[in-house]
């Protein structure tokens, strides 16, 4: 999917397709990349992530940019969007969970912790990964900081595959993951509040490099 990603990105940018113009059908680049429609597809969905393309349901997918957007969307939420809520509400409610967390909380997030250090699957692993964020959140013992989690989940979901996918991200946020449940049994609410924001700089750091980086490999 990197290589079917990087390739069309990088064709777009040399010119290749302008805006505007129609980009062959997955059956067709399946052909010509010797992949399954499922690459294709995620690859092109990327591509839309990025603001590049748009797909058009029956017509196909369409240029609309030359180069990546500074903000790129996910399901109906730019990454900006997400930032701005994750810092109010996911940091706080890191803090919160430090102070508030029950033994079944902390039950939970080792598991899932246990569980995404040895999953395989990215799917099932971005699965995982919304999960334990509204675990947290739920654990904070305020009920808004969770629905609010939940509200975005399926935008969250779609920008940690995406990250996974172009930034391979999965070790290192195993490894921060960890450290917020640390200082979450800890009980410090300030090792919590410190390790959430280290994490979610972190997702930052990693979009904006996906999205400032050429295409060209």
């Amino acid at each position: 999917m990197e290589a079917v990603l990087a390739h069309l990105r990088a064709a777009i940018e040399r010119g290749e397709y302008e805006v505007g113009d129609k980009l062959p059908s997955e059956a067709t680049l399946g052909k010509d990349f010797e992949v399954s429609r499922s690459v294709i597809r995620e690859a092109l969905r990327g591509l839309q992530a990025l603001g590049m393309t748009e797909s058009k349901t029956g017509k196909g997918t369409f240029v609309t940019a030359t180069g990546p957007v500074e903000n790129p969307t996910f399901g109906p939420y730019s990454a900006r969007d997400l930032f701005e809520v994750r810092r109010h509400v996911e940091i706080p409610a890191a803090g919160y969970a430090a102070l508030r967390r029950s033994s079944d909380n902390l039950d939970l997030l080792g598991h899932l912790v246990e569980r995404m250090d040895l999953e395989t699957d990215n799917t099932a692993w971005v699965a995982l990964d919304s999960l334990f964020h509204i675990t947290i959140a739920q654990s904070s013992g305020n009920p808004v900081f969770g629905k609010v989690i939940e509200e975005i989940r399926d935008a969250l979901a779609r920008q940690s595959a995406f990250l996974n996918q172009l930034g391979d991200r999965r070790g290192r946020s195993n490894t921060e993951h960890r450290r917020i449940v640390a200082a979450i049994a800890e009980g410090s609410e300030a090792a919590a509040v410190t390790a959430m924001t280290a994490h979610l700089a972190q997702v930052e750091t990693a979009l904006t490099t996906i999205v400032t980086k050429n295409g060209e490999k």
